[in-house]
């Protein structure tokens, strides 16, 4: 066990984590906690031994040079914590790493004994999978968690799914089981333009997250990228017209889905979220978003994608997580045929 003797004692700590790979489509997931990272100036206190989880042929280190000396960047899961003091002071442990090769319930025992140190009161675990879903809609954010009680209390789903799942499922289920409260969010991202960075479903992360802490996260340049990204995507699919007649079946299927959920009492929820959020905003390039050429990478992928005849949409992560695995290059074909399917669910 980690032996945590420089961090100081934490205010109402929140344990917030997310993997790359499996369960991080678009680098949604991820790209959100290094962003809270960012934006509070977390400080890495402590990192799992990569030795023990890692297989280094499949996550390859990487050197970089340091003043002119060669130094090697392991991959492995790092730990670091911010305070936050609007609208209330509380801190949050912030775990950020890459879905381990191996030994995962050591790796789970590991992070639930640092939880337990820290005092850690509740987990946040973030996901992005791949659905029917169009780009044009606000991204589906769904979240779950295994605890009926909890789910009762902060308006969740209670996961029915069962199948294969990644470590985002094994560690829900890891704190749940020891009784530590743990809930996971779920971004849909359309398969259709499933490379990274996806700042729209960061960013609709982050305002889940906002909701259930009860936070005010600064957006940075995250309100500008996703439009940015939306653009692009709009630009390249208004050039083939059956990916734009795609598109169009798909918003129609999800707008159809979604007629009954505009009562009044949703508009309410939605309004005061929006006005929440605008009081939030900070000065324009407070703190920096994503870094990489959307438009040129929804580009690459967009220009690579056959059309597929439309599915239904799934109706919650639940449904649609099958789909979630992002593919590796020997996998993408399977992956296409797969996506169709919508089957699935969101404690992958």
């Amino acid at each position: 066990m980690i032996e945590l003797e420089d961090v100081p004692e934490l205010i109402d700590p929140v344990m917030v984590c997310a993997f790359e790979g499996w369960n991080d489509a678009g680098d949604a997931a991820s790209t959100a906690v290094g962003h809270l990272d960012e934006t509070w100036g977390g400080k890495v206190f402590t990192a799992l031994d990569a030795e023990d989880y890692y297989d280094f042929q499949v996550n390859r280190p990487t050197v970089w040079l340091d003043g002119g000396v060669r130094r090697i960047t392991w991959p492995t899961t790092r730990l670091s914590v911010v305070r936050v003091t609007e609208p209330t002071t509380r801190d949050l442990v912030l775990v950020r790493g890459i879905e381990p090769s191996m030994r995962w319930r050591s790796f789970c025992q590991e992070l639930l004994g640092l939880a337990h140190e820290l005092g850690v009161e509740l987990v946040v675990i973030l996901g992005a999978l791949l659905g029917d879903t169009p780009h044009t809609r606000p991204v589906p954010v769904s979240g779950v968690t295994s605890d009926p009680e909890l789910a009762r209390r902060l308006d969740l789903e209670e996961s029915r799914y069962e199948g294969p799942t990644g470590i985002v499922g094994v560690l829900q289920e890891a704190f749940t089981h020891a009784g530590v409260p743990a809930v996971t969010l779920w971004a849909a991202v359309p398969h259709y333009v499933a490379q990274p960075p996806n700042p729209k479903a960061t960013l609709a992360l982050l305002n889940k997250l906002e909701d259930l802490l009860d936070l005010r996260i600064p957006p940075g340049e995250l309100p500008e990228d996703a439009r940015a990204w939306q653009l692009g995507v709009d630009q390249l699919a208004a050039e083939d017209s059956e990916v734009a007649e795609y598109v169009q079946q798909l918003e129609e299927a999800q707008d159809t889905a979604e007629l009954p959920e505009a009562s009044g009492e949703a508009i309410a929820r939605e309004f005061e979220r929006y006005l929440r959020r605008r009081d939030n905003q900070g000065p324009s390039g407070e703190k920096p978003g994503p870094g990489r050429a959307i438009t040129e990478r929804a580009g690459e992928v967009m220009g690579s994608v056959e059309p597929v005849e439309p599915a239904e949409p799934a109706a919650s992560p639940e449904a649609a997580a099958d789909s979630a695995a992002e593919p590796t290059a020997e996998e993408s074909a399977e992956e296409d045929d797969h996506n169709a399917d919508g089957k699935g669910g969101s404690t992958r």
